[in-house]
């Protein structure tokens, strides 16, 4: 355990140091030298935290100290008041966790830093809303970030080459390419239709002294020696005897 403060010439102690502060998070401590010449668990990890930067001299387990008590006794801790350290978790030799609180009764305490040492190196915990606000705003800014990626792509899709205008148009063509298989498939579903249909009835004859069109134009010999036609022409030409591709 570490001896008490030294008496200064005058014979007076020596002024206590200033409390640390509140937010120490962007330091750390480590003494080599100790730990070469002491071992690293609950019996003397206070004596070396209290070497720290981050030790309160004024605490409760200094006044322990003075009085050659092992500063984390808790049987003597809970009759005090005021601002003390206790060791809340221990993970023999890497891991030790102090946290500061202030006693206002044996049974009331109220939680104010944590502090973690980590092989060796003391550290101070950041508090929860340091920790939330840090993690809030990394989630922004790459939430941001992947708005701007998105709009710069919106961009370049929005964008209209000419180079690649004929690229598009042979793409569109391709897909409006007739698919044969295809064809071939209606043609046969057509004329299995229609063998399944009965055969259709003989067209009506012309009324008496009507010529269609095309007997008009051949001329009344034509008219003698072509005879009508007994089947429709459109009927007949089924999807059988179809233009094949």
């Amino acid at each position: 355990m570490a001896t008490p403060p030294a008496v200064n010439f005058d014979g007076n102690p020596p002024a206590a140091p200033q409390p640390p502060g509140t937010d120490m998070t962007g330091i750390c401590f480590r003494d080599q030298l100790w730990l070469n010449s002491y071992p690293l668990d609950r019996n003397f990890v206070f004596d070396y935290f209290a070497l720290s930067p981050f030790y309160d001299f004024t605490c409760n387990n200094e006044q322990l100290r003075l009085r050659s008590i092992h500063p984390l006794d808790p049987s003597h801790l809970v009759k005090m008041t005021g601002t003390e350290y206790v060791l809340s978790e221990v993970m023999e030799p890497h891991l030790f966790v102090i946290r500061k609180q202030k006693r206002d009764s044996s049974e009331k305490v109220t939680p104010m830093l944590t502090y973690y040492i980590l092989d060796g190196s003391i550290y101070q915990a950041p508090q929860l809303s340091n920790v939330f606000a840090a993690r809030i705003g990394r989630a922004l800014y790459y939430i941001s970030k992947a708005f701007t990626t998105a709009a710069s792509k919106l961009e370049k899709i929005g964008y209209v080459d000419t180079d690649n205008d004929g690229v598009a148009s042979e793409s569109k063509a391709g897909k409006e390419m007739v698919d044969f298989k295809e064809v071939k498939r209606i043609d046969h579903i057509l004329a299995s239709l229609q063998r399944k249909l009965p055969p259709a009835p003989p067209p009506p004859p012309f009324p008496e002294g009507y010529l269609p069109a095309a007997e008009a134009e051949k001329g009344p010999d034509a008219q003698q020696g072509d005879p009508l036609p007994t089947v429709d022409p459109i009927i007949d030409q089924g999807p059988s005897k179809r233009m094949k591709l």
